[in-house]
């Protein structure tokens, strides 16, 4: 927590970017657009400034074809108003996850029809389970033998699908089909093996989307408390969060349970 406000405050720490958010408080805009309210900067440092609050989490970007579309995600601001000022102000507060994107989409897969709303919202699942095995054992079937009990593919329909899952900061839990096709499910940023791994990824999401899920283990006499958190904001369809909440009780709580305990 202490070093994504960290990481907030330093991208709220310009004025450039404090100006930027406040354009984007009033529409979403492509990166070109944003370029023309700043005539005497040039457009890498446009860019540089975006950079940072989309490392801030405070925009979210939908790419559209050979533009960058960028999205204010007020969430953030939202969580630093109420550990400071929320139980006297929440009624304000709360009012920053009423401000709303309305989109309409024209790509391919995400073709939606012209009366349907996005909306930036977002969500936590935060769920456990016991599986009666080892830290060490539940760990190493989390991360590299991921791909013998993960059901879910992003492979097409008829196409076979292999994972690699690389448990140090920097890796990647990739799903790859074919000679040169593929998804990353997740990019690892903290891992104290067998204790907990931390990792940003979309988990099927489409879009102006940022997601990052965590995987903690404690040892219970003999067995794992397996702890999941999953925290995702930005243009979020309203069915995602029971999706996926459904999603992860069935993969660790069926799949990954009995292909632990199964295989002692």
């Amino acid at each position: 927590m202490e070093d994504e406000l960290s990481t907030l405050f330093k991208a709220l720490g310009h004025p450039i970017r404090r100006q930027i958010l406040d354009i984007l408080k009033e529409s979403p805009k492509t990166t070109g657009e944003l370029d023309d309210y700043f005539l005497e900067v040039s457009r890498y440092a446009i860019m540089k400034h975006l950079s940072l609050l989309e490392e801030g989490n405070l925009i979210v970007v939908r790419r559209e074809g050979k533009y960058r579309r960028n999205f204010l995600n007020a969430v953030p601001l939202q969580m630093m108003h109420n550990r400071w000022i929320g139980k006297y102000m929440e009624s304000t507060a709360n009012s920053l996850l009423n401000l709303q994107a309305v989109v309409e989409n024209k790509g391919g897969d995400f073709r939606m029809k012209a009366t349907e709303q996005e909306q930036s919202r977002v969500f936590k699942i935060e769920q456990e389970v016991l599986i009666n095995a080892p830290r060490e054992q539940v760990f190493q079937a989390l991360t590299e033998q991921a791909g013998d009990w993960w059901e879910f593919r992003l492979a097409p329909k008829g196409e076979s699908s292999q994972f690699t899952f690389s448990p140090v900061p920097g890796g990647q839990f990739i799903e790859k089909w074919g000679e040169n096709q593929g998804a990353v499910w997740g990019n690892v940023y903290y891992v104290n093996a067998p204790e907990e791994i931390r990792l940003h990824g979309h988990l099927g999401m489409q879009g102006a989307v940022n997601s990052s899920y965590t995987y903690r283990l404690i040892e219970k006499e003999g067995s794992t408390l397996l702890q999941l958190s999953h925290h995702a904001s930005g243009i979020i369809r309203e069915n995602w969060e029971q999706e996926h909440s459904e999603g992860w009780k069935y993969l660790l709580g069926t799949l990954l349970k009995n292909y632990v305990e199964q295989n002692q």
